[in-house]
């Protein structure tokens, strides 16, 4: 759901981790990009809005005001809104490498 709303904001590059097995402290990460401070910031007003509308409530979310790097912590899921340039510089996606992708697509 969190890609979905992501991919509906024009987030780019939008990957889901499953890191059940390498780590304790989520099951799931989602990374995506945008291409600026509003972009992203609206990303992630998005998704707080969408999922509490669902009834799922956010643990916290940080980076929010400078938009560089947004962590939204959802306890099973965390959610990394990356600006492109401080993707490229922390690569999660190497960083948990190990951890399998989960293929998703809209159908839209």
């Amino acid at each position: 759901m969190c890609a979905k709303i992501a991919e509906d904001k024009k987030a780019e590059d939008i990957l889901i981790f499953d890191v059940r097995e390498v780590t304790f402290i989520t099951d799931f990460f989602v990374i995506c990009s945008g291409s600026n401070k509003r972009q992203l910031q609206s990303i992630a007003r998005d998704i707080e809005l969408k999922l509490h509308s669902y009834g799922i409530h956010m643990v916290g979310m940080e980076g929010y005001e400078d938009a560089l790097w947004i962590l939204m912590d959802y306890g099973d899921v965390i959610i990394h809104l990356f600006d492109k340039e401080k993707r490229r510089f922390y690569d999660l996606e190497l960083l948990w490498g190990d951890a399998p992708k989960i293929h998703w697509k809209s159908n839209a």
